[in-house]
């Protein structure tokens, strides 16, 4: 074998395994893989919040939203609900919003104020390096990931299948938790995220 034939096969085998470690809709991670740490974040609540701090719960469902995205506020009642049905203090369940936008109305100081009207359900935080949405290579506003009892990922993309509620059929999200209560792999385990793209800052060079 000629020395341009062996270039030409490790290239191909590198292309397929860096494309393997990604999913069909997610660029950075794919199912099974363990999800990606955060800690210190800090929270609506006034408190800082970290993924050990959800280690007695069964599966913790990190939910990448905003309030400047219409679609992720359509979809606020629609977690609240669930949050308020699987979550809460003696729920199996966490729930964690994150933002990562850096715009007015995403800020800290704004989301806090929104958390308090609606009377949210879920842990809501805010992460201005934006580090933790580029480690799990969210894209979209609302954009879920539900995390298994071994903490790695079980399941990612939409909420449900519809954005109109009314037209809803799956409920990814919820199947999601269901599976992982009962020790099971869900059904549907990626689907394509829907909404308005993260607003990441542009790097300067």
């Amino acid at each position: 074998m000629n020395i341009r034939s062996s270039l030409l096969i490790g290239f191909a085998l590198f292309a397929t395994s860096a494309t393997a470690v990604a999913g069909e809709f997610n660029e950075v991670l794919n199912i099974g893989d363990a999800a990606p740490s955060w800690s210190n974040l800090p929270g609506t609540d006034g408190k800082s919040h970290s993924l050990a701090d959800y280690k007695e719960k069964a599966a913790v469902v990190l939910i990448f939203t905003c309030a400047s995205c219409p679609t992720a506020v359509d979809y606020e009642d629609r977690l609240n609900e669930l949050a308020k049905r699987f979550g809460g203090a003696n729920g199996q369940v966490a729930f964690v919003a994150v933002c990562v936008n850096r715009v007015k109305g995403d800020l800290l100081i704004d989301l806090t104020e929104r958390a308090k009207q609606r009377q949210f359900a879920f842990d809501y935080v805010h992460d201005e390096s934006q580090k933790i949405a580029k480690d799990y290579g969210a894209v979209f506003t609302p954009e879920f990931y539900v995390l298994g009892r071994d903490r790695k990922l079980v399941y990612m993309g939409a909420f449900d299948d519809k954005t109109d509620a009314a037209l809803v059929q799956q409920r990814h999200v919820e199947a999601a938790i269901t599976a992982v209560l009962k020790n099971e792999s869900p059904a549907v385990k990626e689907t394509a995220p829907r909404g308005c793209r993260v607003r990441y800052a542009r790097e300067r060079k």
